[in-house]
């Protein structure tokens, strides 16, 4: 029995994605949204995903495919230019693809999917959050260019047109490894040894089935020529029967009569002067 190694699973130190007063397409981040998004996420509700600015692909093979989660939100007081505002910081759960980036690439750049009235509640909530390596594709010129056209060309993006993109930020990603508890460790090897029990049971019971398949059909084959040679016992038996019974009835047929002597005196007579 083979014990398969679970994937190592990671999680990101706190980084900043958004400060109050931050650029969007249009609008600027409120600070009772910062506090709002801290205080409503919960995976339970609605868990954002990482995506590459901000395109969600179907593909699970693309490039523009899911790069992790993002696992709690949080706000902290900040001091930008002599000034105190309100921030919101996120730790996230990388897959191998967001890893590979930040291990590839020297700077990424992120930004969130804001929707200031999430599920008609009247809050805010983080519903994205997007990465990437070209900060002019989600820079402020970008944004405020986007803002000002007649049909915003990143609104087919968002999961709501009237949802916010902010201005892309440097952000430097720091993962650490999570390391399971003695008791969580060893209640999922026990889950895994079971499931391992549970799967070599399932191949018995198909083997069992398969195997209880072919004496069912052995024994319907032998039923059907018992049933053969059964008919062919009793058409045997009517013909013994029949053949007997025309024995019988020809042993009581009467005997042949022997042949009667000739009257004829004169054939008697030639017949006599031959003998002499």
């Amino acid at each position: 029995m083979t014990d398969k190694t679970q994937p190592k699973k990671f999680k990101s130190k706190w980084f900043r994605v958004a400060v109050a007063g931050d650029t969007t397409d249009g609008r600027e981040i409120q600070p009772e949204w910062i506090l709002q998004m801290a205080q409503t996420y919960s995976l339970d509700t609605y868990g954002a995903r990482i995506n590459l600015e901000h395109i969600k692909g179907l593909s699970p093979d693309s490039i523009f495919c899911a790069y992790g989660d993002v696992l709690a939100v949080k706000t902290e007081k900040v001091t930008i230019n002599g000034e105190q505002k309100d921030a919101l910081y996120v730790q996230i759960q990388p897959n191998e693809n967001l890893i590979a980036l930040n291990q590839k690439n020297q700077k990424i750049y992120t930004s969130i999917e804001v929707d200031e009235n999430f599920a008609k509640t009247g809050q805010a909530y983080l519903v994205g959050l997007a990465i990437t390596d070209s900060p002019a594709s989600l820079g402020t010129e970008m944004l405020s260019f986007a803002a000002g056209a007649t049909e915003n060309p990143f609104n087919a993006k968002k999961l709501r047109p009237e949802n916010l993109f902010t201005a892309a930020q440097e952000t430097k990603l720091e993962f650490e490894e999570v390391k399971e508890s003695f008791a969580s460790d060893l209640v999922n090897k026990v889950k895994n040894l079971f499931k391992t029990q549970e799967q070599q049971q399932q191949q018995t019971q198909e083997n069992f089935s398969q195997n209880e398949q072919a004496i069912l059909e052995i024994a319907q084959q032998t039923a059907n020529q018992g049933t053969e040679f059964a008919e062919l016992k009793v058409k045997h038996e009517q013909l013994q029967s029949d053949f007997n019974q025309l024995k019988n009835k020809l042993d009581q047929e009467p005997q042949g009569q022997p042949r009667p002597h000739s009257s004829n005196s004169k054939y008697s007579e030639e017949i006599g002067e031959i003998d002499c």
